[in-house]
């Protein structure tokens, strides 16, 4: 019944028609906005466990989640990974800031928005973002996932860290590996 009534709503297969043009057209401003739609959904994603973690744990408070290998363990971090120049909060929220209008440029700029692109982009825009809310708001990033392999206690992390990480590793290789269509790996072409 339903497909009939769009069938015969000109106006609907259209509007139909539309959206999926757009949603399709890897050079479309509506694919860049959907790289700060996932973003922010990401975002969300990593404050929401953060509260959770906040409001459920006591400071170096830990749960065990897999016994020896995964804990939920609620540190704060206020340097780089692995507490690296700690005490640099004003420098990480100058640092975020900078990374943040640089990359939003990169995306504005790129012609060649591909999916891929976008969930890159997405996952390195909301980690930045949540590692910044935490330093803005709390001084410190707050961390609570905790690895032990095969008994190598990891650095703890949190969601944010991961999307940095993962969204890195995708533009490294949009950049190096993938490059061009037309063989060109050093180069992307961009808009002025």
């Amino acid at each position: 019944m339903l497909s009939f009534l769009i069938a015969k709503n000109k106006t609907l297969n259209r509007s139909i028609s539309i959206i999926f043009s757009l949603c399709y057209n890897n050079s479309g401003e509506f694919m860049k906005m959907i790289v700060f739609i996932v973003s922010i959904v990401l975002v969300l994603i990593d404050q929401v466990l953060k509260g959770l973690v906040i409001n459920s744990l006591n400071l170096y408070e830990s749960v065990d989640i897999i016994p020896n290998f995964l804990s939920i363990t609620y540190v704060t971090n206020d340097g780089a990974a692995f507490n690296i120049l700690s005490g640099g909060r004003w420098f990480f929220i100058i640092a975020g800031l900078i990374a943040l209008i640089f990359i939003i440029k990169f995306i504005m700029l790129d012609t060649k928005v591909s999916k891929f692109d976008r969930m890159a982009y997405s996952l390195v825009l909301s980690g930045i973002v949540g590692n910044l809310i935490d330093r803005i708001f709390y001084g410190k990033v707050i961390d609570y996932i905790d690895f032990n392999l095969f008994g190598y206690d990891a650095p703890i992390f949190n969601f944010a860290d991961i999307c940095i990480v993962v969204g890195v590793i995708m533009i490294v290789f949009i950049l190096i590996i993938k490059g061009d269509s037309d063989g060109n790996i050093y180069s992307r072409k961009r808009t002025k």
